[in-house]
């Protein structure tokens, strides 16, 4: 524990600083993770990313490669998407027509 009083603030105010900014972190991995499972839209997630960036929580550069990766992962969700709409479906097997051992 520090003996000057001016260094026991700093302390608690890191401390309190320290535990916002993973709270933080922790809501924006979240926020990741369900715009990229398609629950919340991905701009409400971008603004939240330069909210952070902005504040110095997270760095710039990683808010813009976070935004990257939402926006290619979400292309690739509703690719796939449109993909699996798209194609018939595939008739069932018979136990005739399947592999003897």
């Amino acid at each position: 524990m520090p003996n000057i009083k001016a260094a026991i603030k700093w302390t608690l105010q890191t401390e309190k600083r320290t535990h916002r900014n993973l709270d933080v972190k922790t809501r924006l991995k979240t926020l990741f993770k369900k715009a990229k499972a398609g629950t919340i839209t991905g701009s409400a997630v971008e603004a939240q990313f330069d909210k952070a960036a902005q504040k110095g929580i997270i760095h710039p550069n990683k808010a813009a490669r976070k935004k990257s990766r939402l926006v290619k992962a979400i292309r690739v969700a509703a690719a796939a998407s449109a993909a699996a709409a798209a194609a018939p479906p595939k008739p069932a097997r018979s136990k005739a027509t399947a592999k003897k051992k």
